[in-house]
C-alpha cells in the first residue's frame, strides 16, 4: 500500500480546482495539473480519485457540506473558523455544514498549526474555492431552472433567482456538475466584500462544542486500538548523550499486568538511552516502572543549571562579535560614539514548560506494512520522516491519524512523543499506547528557553535618541527541529532562528538600530528548545517595550506620547498589501484606543499605576496590531504584585470567527499574565526542576483580573489571533509597577522579593 501516487504526468507545481458530481455528491478538490487534464472530466478524475485530489469540501445529496481541515485542533476553535470561510462564499446553510480533521495523506500537503498562521494562510484559498463552488452551483441551478446565471445568486444553501429556488441538495442530486479552473481562473475569485457577508465577522458558537461538552470529541488520550498494551518511558537524566548500563526489574515483575521492557534504538537519534516499561493496563504500567531500576552513564549536562544558562547568555551579549545581524538600519557604532547620554538594561525570561492539560501521548499499531499513529500533533509534516527513519520505513509507509489536542502552545509542533511508542510497537509486534505521566511530560518538554537581552540607547546633544542597540541569547527552537527554516542573517555571517528573535524587529522608526540574534549553544545540548505561545514575541517583547519604557522616561517624556511619536510609518514602517495596510499607523491607533479605553493619565491611590506596551504579532510579515495596558497595586511590606485589570486593543483585520478569537485572547492574555508574575521553573542538574503544579504554579483563577478586550472592526486582510495577546501583558505589568512604586522589574517571572529589592534601590 502507498500514500503518494506516482504519476508521470503530473505537475505539482501547478494545481487545478476540480468540481464534480460523483456517487457521493460533489466534490471540490485541488489536483495537480496533468497532460490529460483537456480530454478527463472532473467528475471522471473525482470519482475515481484520479492523481489523488485534496477534497477540500462536498456537499452531499442531502445538502450537508464536509469541510476537510488540515489545522490542527487544540481550543481555538480552527474548524469553525476555516468553514465558514467557505460557507461564506458558497452561500451555505450554516447549519448544514460540518468539518473533518484530515490524516496525513499526501494530498493534503504540508501540515502545520502554529505560528497564527492557520486564517492568515487559508483565507484566500478557502474563499476563492468556495466562490468557485458558488459559481457553478449557480450555473447548474441556471439550467435546471431555465434562467440566466447572471440572476441568480445563493443564500441557506439555496440557489435563487426572483421567485424561484433550487436547494443544494436538489442541484447536486439533478444537475450535472463537471468544471475545472486552472490556477489562473481560481486566482480572479475575490473574498466577498464586507458588506454581503452573512457569516465572517458575524457571532457564532463552534462547531465542535457540543462534542467537546459531550466527551464525543477524540483526543490523542482516547485512542483505542484492539490488542493493545500499554507502556511508560523512563526518561534519561539528560537529554543528549545518556546510555543505558544496567536494568532491575524485579520489583517489577510483582506488579499485576507487568509484561516486560524494551531498550529503545532510534536510528534517528532522538532517544537516547531510553526505556519502555509494559503491562496490560496503564495502571499497571506507570506502577511498573515505578519499580524498574535502571543505572546510566548521563550526558556531559547532568550537571548544568539556570545560572549557568543565564550566565552564559550574558556573556554572549557582551560580545558584540557573538550571533548574527537580524537588524541592521544606520550606523549605530557612529551614534554610540557621538552620544552624549546613554542608559543600558539587562532584561532576562526563566525556563518555562508549556504544561498542557493532556500530557504528550501517542498509540502506535503496525498493520499490513504500514506504521499507524494516532495522536495530536502540530506539525506532521515535519515529524512524520522521522517517524519513519526511528522504524526504518519510507515515509509513504508512515500515517499519522490527527485527534484533537488537549492543549498544544506550541509544544505539539514537536512530535518526538511518537517515538517511543513507535518503537516500542515495533519491538513488541503489538499495538502500543504510549501516555507521559505528569512528571515525564515536564521533564521531557521542549520548554522555553532562558533568555537574557541586552540593551543600549544613544542620545545627542540636543536629547534627541539617536538609536537603539539589542542583543539576545537563548536556545533556539529551530536549530533543533527545523534547520532548514532558518533564513541567513542579515550580515551573511551565520543563520538565524527568526522565530527567537522576532519582535526586535520593531515598528518604532528609529534613525539607527541594530539587533543581533545569538544561540545559547549550552541551552542548545542541556534541552530540546521549543516554540511557546508567541514564539520569540513572547521574552523579546518582555525587553523591547520594558526598555522603550526606561528610555521614554530618560528622556522625560509620557510613555505612551513617546511610542505614538516613533510609530509614525515611514520608510520600512509604512506596511504593505494587503497584510500590514497602513503599517505603524494601526499600531498607533490600538494604542490611542487603549489608552483612551484605560483612561491613561489618570490619578490613581498611592501604589497603584498603569504601564502600557504594543505589540505587532508574532511576525513583522503578518502584523495583528495590539496594545495593552495594566492596572496594577503594589504591596510595599510583601512586594506582592496584584493586577487588578488588563485592557487590550486589538486589529486583526477582519475577524472571522468573533467568539474563538475572543476566547483566544482571552487565554493568551490570560497566559501572558500568567508568565509574568507566577509562570516559570529552572534547570537544576540538567532537567527541568519543576514537573508538577505542587511546585510548578501557573495563574490560578482567584488571581484573574478584570479583561477589557476590543477588537478594531474594519474590513482588512485578517491575520492570526492565537498568539498576539500574550506578548505585551509582561511589558505592560511590568511598566505598571514602575509607575506604582517606581521599580524597575528586568526579570520574569516578576517575584515580590524582587519588587521589594527594587523599590530600596
Amino acid at each position: 500500500m502507498s500514500r503518494i501516487t506516482n504519476n508521470k504526468n503530473a505537475d505539482y507545481s501547478r494545481r487545478q480546482f476540480l468540481i464534480g458530481t460523483t456517487t457521493a455528491g460533489l466534490m471540490m478538490a485541488f489536483a495537480p495539473s496533468v497532460a490529460l487534464a483537456d480530454y478527463t472530466p472532473a467528475s471522471a478524475r473525482l470519482q475515481n480519485k484520479q492523481f489523488n485530489p485534496t477534497i477540500w469540501f462536498e456537499i452531499d445529496q442531502t445538502g450537508a457540506i464536509l469541510v476537510n481541515v488540515t489545522r490542527a485542533e487544540m481550543g481555538q476553535h480552527v474548524g469553525t473558523a476555516l468553514a465558514r470561510i467557505v460557507a461564506d462564499e458558497l452561500g451555505a446553510d450554516w447549519n448544514r455544514v460540518s468539518f473533518k480533521h484530515v490524516d496525513t495523506d499526501p494530498k493534503w500537503g504540508y501540515m502545520v498549526t502554529g505560528g497564527s498562521w492557520s486564517v492568515f494562510q487559508s483565507y484566500v484559498p478557502m474563499s476563492q474555492a468556495g466562490a468557485a463552488g458558488r459559481e457553478v452551483l449557480i450555473e447548474a441551478a441556471a439550467a435546471l431552472l431555465g434562467v440566466a446565471a447572471k440572476d441568480c445568486r445563493t443564500e441557506n444553501s439555496q440557489v435563487i433567482c426572483g421567485s424561484k429556488r433550487l436547494d443544494f441538495a436538489e442541484i447536486v442530486k439533478r444537475g450535472k456538475i463537471d468544471k475545472t479552473y486552472s490556477d489562473e481562473e481560481l486566482a480572479k475569485f475575490s473574498p466577498k466584500p464586507a458588506a454581503k457577508r452573512t457569516l465572517i465577522a458575524k457571532p457564532s458558537k463552534a462547531l465542535d462544542i457540543p462534542a467537546k461538552s459531550t466527551g464525543a470529541a477524540r483526543y490523542g488520550i482516547d485512542a483505542e486500538l484492539d490488542g493493545m498494551i500499554y507502556a511508560r518511558p523512563l526518561i534519561p537524566p539528560t537529554r543528549y548523550g545518556s546510555s543505558v548500563l544496567k536494568i532491575d526489574d524485579s520489583a517489577a515483575k510483582k506488579v499485576n499486568g507487568y509484561i516486560g521492557y524494551k531498550v529503545l534504538e532510534d536510528p534517528a537519534e532522538i532517544l537516547q538511552g531510553w526505556v519502555s516499561v509494559l503491562a496490560d493496563t496503564y495502571h499497571g504500567a506507570i506502577k511498573a516502572a515505578d519499580a524498574v531500576k535502571v543505572s546510566y552513564k548521563a550526558g556531559e549536562t547532568a550537571e548544568v543549571s539556570e545560572q549557568d544558562l543565564i550566565a552564559e547568555g550574558e556573556r554572549l551579549v557582551a560580545d558584540k562579535s557573538s550571533g548574527g545581524l537580524f537588524v541592521e538600519h544606520g550606523n549605530i557604532d557612529t551614534a554610540a560614539k557621538q552620544a552624549k547620554k546613554s542608559i543600558e538594561g539587562l532584561y532576562r525570561t526563566a525556563s518555562v514548560l508549556h504544561f498542557a492539560l493532556e500530557p504528550v501521548n501517542a498509540t502506535v499499531e503496525f498493520k499490513d506494512g504500514i506504521c499507524h499513529v494516532y495522536t495530536g500533533n502540530q506539525w506532521q509534516s515535519l515529524f512524520l520522516p522521522v517517524v519513519a527513519k526511528s522504524v526504518g520505513l519510507s515515509e509513504d509507509k508512515v500515517i499519522i491519524h490527527q485527534h484533537y489536542l488537549g492543549g498544544g502552545f506550541g509544544r505539539r509542533l514537536a512530535g518526538d512523543y511518537m517515538l517511543p511508542a513507535a518503537l516500542t510497537a515495533q519491538a513488541t509486534g503489538k499495538p502500543v499506547k504510549l501516555v507521559f505521566t505528569r512528571e515525564d511530560d515536564s521533564r521531557f518538554d521542549c520548554i522555553r528557553s532562558p533568555s537574557v537581552q541586552h540593551f543600549a540607547a544613544y542620545w545627542d546633544a540636543d536629547n534627541v535618541l539617536q538609536g537603539i542597540e539589542h542583543a539576545a541569547a537563548a536556545g533556539w527552537p529551530t536549530l533543533t527541529m527545523a534547520p532548514g527554516f532558518m533564513p541567513d542573517s542579515v550580515d551573511k555571517k551565520t543563520k538565524v532562528d527568526s522565530f527567537s528573535i522576532s519582535g526586535a524587529d520593531h515598528w518604532y522608526s528609529l534613525n539607527n538600530h541594530r539587533v543581533r540574534a545569538i544561540n545559547n549553544t549550552l541551552a542548545q545540548k542541556t534541552f530540546v528548545p521549543g516554540w511557546l505561545r508567541a514564539v520569540g514575541p513572547g521574552w523579546i517583547g518582555w525587553g523591547v517595550e520594558s526598555f522603550m519604557d526606561e528610555v521614554a522616561h530618560a528622556q522625560g517624556e509620557d510613555p505612551a506620547s513617546f511610542r505614538l511619536k516613533l510609530l509614525d510609518a515611514k520608510g520600512k514602517n509604512a506596511g504593505k498589501a494587503p497584510e500590514a495596510v497602513g503599517g505603524a499607523k494601526r499600531l498607533a491607533h490600538v494604542l490611542q484606543e487603549a489608552k483612551t479605553r484605560a483612561n491613561w493619565g489618570r490619578k490613581l491611590p498611592k501604589n497603584e499605576g498603569l504601564g502600557l506596551a504594543i505589540a505587532a504579532g508574532q511576525e513583522r510579515g503578518m502584523p495583528t496590531w495590539s496594545a495593552c495596558i495594566a492596572h496594577v497595586k503594589v504591596d510595599p511590606s510583601s512586594g506582592k504584585v496584584s493586577v487588578i485589570k488588563l485592557t487590550s486593543v486589538m486589529d486583526c483585520g477582519i475577524v472571522v470567527h468573533p467568539d474563538g478569537a475572543l476566547a483566544q485572547t482571552e487565554g493568551a492574555m490570560l497566559w501572558g499574565l500568567s508568565m509574568a508574575l507566577h509562570e516559570g521553573t529552572a534547570i537544576k542538574a540538567g532537567q527541568v526542576a519543576d514537573r508538577n503544579l505542587n511546585t510548578y504554579t501557573p495563574l490560578r483563577m482567584s488571581d484573574v483580573p478584570e479583561l477589557d478586550i476590543n477588537f478594531v472592526q474594519n474590513t482588512e486582510f485578517p491575520t492570526g489571533l492565537g498568539e498576539p495577546g500574550v506578548i505585551a501583558v509582561a511589558p505592560a505589568i511590568g511598566n505598571a509597577i514602575f509607575n506604582a512604586v517606581g521599580a524597575r522589574l528586568r526579570n520574569l517571572p516578576i517575584k515580590p522579593a524582587d519588587v521589594k529589592a527594587a523599590m530600596k534601590s
